[in-house]
């Protein structure tokens, strides 16, 4: 009898097992002294590559990849993923505690420089070993861990204090030298005093200008040779930052792959917004925009993410873990309504204005201000970015507003009546809002979005009870929702307030959204109830949105021979709507036709579209029986 072949779950989980067993191996060898240092280094630089491999495979496996069923195959994933996230912390640890000191490593490089031939033998053996580890593998490429005496010069772009043991703290501004690099983006620094620990990648940038400020630090009295050494390095790091750029790409590439994740962090946006901080500090520089202001974190997820963080994603039904129903669309069977669902967070909310909101100089034009939406929890967004646009007054720009009064029908853009809904377990769930501009630079032509600060307003207070309905006056902060303590202007004068009116001129000085948390009607509650678990828009279109859930029940549930069946549904309508909320002057002109249409009715029809949308609407028969249910 042939053996059982295993799925790639399985053999994801034997590789764990191997590495697991080679590092028990290495550190009982490393606590008994047996063998030289170097040996292990070398072996702990292995099984990190390898267990970074098999990280990076496991996060790509799906459930349809598997041979046969695999039950709680979401759990058994995520337990192999947080083996490995063991593994690598141990590895990391053991790799710190094998490497030379600062001083010997400088001593190292020393000597190297005065054998040169000796050097570039040795780096013949490398790339030997190298090929040889090729041609062995399954043909793929391993990373080569860089070498201990030509560390790489980074600068530190915020601070970082250090959380475990075996991170390192640093400020802004200082100076590191990069040891070790890894793709889950912790990479094993140095800094001036020779201390060492793993710092995020996202804090650092390659030095430019850091070399002459290290060479204020050193000695005045240099030779020739070691100036074209520096010559040499500084090609070295071109390079480098060449093959970073290129890592990074894949890595992007790699994230939408996996862009099904929804808790996968953001950590790869925060990672490009940092490094594009050098344009806002050109403009700054300039006096074209106020130091605060950063690109813009939201309307970068829109951009690179996909369909991943837009309204046409989230009011499509989630498919059940089975793959064979549906997860939150179901049918009443007394009523044939879709059946209301609750979720843990429902509120609504209406932007009233921006308040002393910093203003772009000379030099830039502003093409549109805006308010991105989110539901957030600290560190990553969960559910769709919806944008609502601000208007001002040339007389007072500083001050931004939110849903003028017009005659007819307003537009979705313009509509800060709000709603949100999440089911989301997380305790420190709230409303992120990113004040943003998108402006024209007049000298270059360049359009770009830029965040002009955020704000975020928790839904629960510090008891864990819903924030009561009221009007909030939120400060709002610069730079990016991931960095803390940023101001968004500096101050007129920087002397503490010495009185209570000086300290009331102040507090008015400071940028503020206001916004008004209120309570929905009994029609607007059954109304939200019907809608996806997860979804954050205008009030407007609550009964657009409820008459598209009721026909995707009715085409998806009802109309299908049985729940099996697979064939293809020819439905312009459910295949276009999705669409129209990432269109909005579409979405207005629907909203429109359907006033249109609602005025000429007669009260027969209105019972018949209110009997298909499930609600009652205030011009028809059934309104009074709706409200007293």
């Amino acid at each position: 009898m042939p053996p059982k072949r295993r799925g790639p779950l399985q053999l994801a989980q034997r590789e764990v097992d191997e590495v697991k067993r080679q590092l028990d191996s290495l550190e009982k060898s490393v606590k008994s002294q047996n063998g030289s240092k170097e040996e292990a280094l070398h072996r702990c630089y292995e099984l990190q590559v390898s267990a970074e491999k098999t990280l990076k495979a496991l996060q790509n496996l799906t459930k349809a990849d598997e041979l046969a069923p695999v039950g709680n195959y979401d759990q058994r994933k995520l337990e192999e993923e947080r083996r490995l996230g063991n593994i690598l912390e141990r590895l990391v640890t053991l790799s710190l505690e094998l490497s030379p000191p600062g001083p010997s490593t400088q001593a190292g490089n020393a000597s190297t420089k005065d054998t040169d031939n000796n050097s570039d033998d040795d780096s013949d053996d490398d790339s030997e070993e190298d090929s040889d580890g090729k041609d062995g593998g399954d043909g793929s490429t391993p990373e080569k861990p860089p070498s201990q005496s030509a560390p790489q010069i980074y600068k530190v772009l915020s601070d970082f204090k250090a959380e475990q043991e075996g991170d390192l703290s640093v400020r802004k501004g200082e100076v590191l030298k990069i040891i070790k690099k890894t793709a889950d983006g912790w990479w094993l620094a140095q800094d001036n005093k020779g201390n060492k620990g793993v710092v995020p990648k996202t804090y650092l940038k390659v030095g430019v200008g850091v070399n002459d400020e290290h060479d204020e630090d050193s000695d005045e009295d240099e030779d020739s040779d070691e100036d074209e050494d520096e010559d040499e390095d500084d090609d070295e790091d071109d390079e480098v930052q060449q093959s970073e750029q290129e890592e990074e790409e894949d890595e992007v590439e790699d994230e939408a792959d996996d862009g099904n994740k929804s808790k996968a962090s953001n950590w790869s946006t925060v990672r490009k917004a940092l490094t594009e901080i050098d344009t806002t500090d050109v403009l700054s520089a300039m006096g074209a925009i106020p130091s605060g202001f950063r690109p813009s974190t939201l309307s970068k997820l829109l951009a690179e993410e996909g369909e991943r963080y837009r309204g046409s994603h989230y009011i499509q039904p989630e498919l059940s873990q089975s793959q064979l129903s549906f997860k939150d669309l179901f049918l009443d069977p007394d009523t044939g309504r879709v059946r209301a669902r609750q979720v843990r967070n429902c509120v609504c909310f209406n932007l009233w204005s921006c308040k002393m909101i910093p203003t772009p100089g000379v030099g830039v034009q502003v093409l549109s201000r805006h308010i991105r939406m989110c539901a957030f929890d600290g560190t990553q967004v969960l559910s769709n970015i919806h944008t609502v646009r601000a208007s001002y007054t040339s007389k007072n720009p500083k001050t931004w507003n939110f849903s003028p009064r017009m005659t007819s029908i307003l537009p979705t853009i313009l509509d800060g009546d709000c709603f949100l809904r999440c089911n989301s377990l997380s305790p420190n769930i709230g409303v992120l809002f990113e004040l943003g501009v998108t402006f024209l630079r007049n000298s270059t032509g360049e359009r770009g979005d830029l965040s002009c600060g955020w704000t975020f307003l928790k839904l629960t207070d510090d008891s864990g009870n819903p924030l009561q309905n009221r009007t909030y006056e939120l400060p709002i902060n610069g730079g990016t929702p991931y960095e803390k303590n940023v101001i968004l202007e500096a101050p007129v004068s920087r002397r503490s307030p010495g009185g209570v009116f000086q300290q009331m001129l102040q507090a008015r000085r400071q940028p503020k959204l206001i916004v008004k948390l209120k309570s929905a009607s009994s029609r607007t509650r059954t109304q939200l109830s019907l809608l996806p678990d997860t979804l954050l828009h205008c009030l407007s279109c609550v009964h657009l949105l409820v008459l598209h859930r009721q026909l995707l029940a009715d085409t998806l549930l009802m109309d299908r021979p049985t729940m099996q069946n697979a064939d293809l549904i020819c439905s312009p309508i459910l295949s276009t709507f999705p669409e129209l909320l990432d269109q909005t002057d579409l979405l207005d002109a629907l909203r429109s036709a359907w006033l249109e249409a609602e005025t000429s009715m007669s009260r027969t029809q209105k019972d018949s579209v209110c009997a298909i949308a499930g609600t009652a609407c205030r011009g028809c028969s059934r309104f009074k029986e709706t409200c007293r249910t």
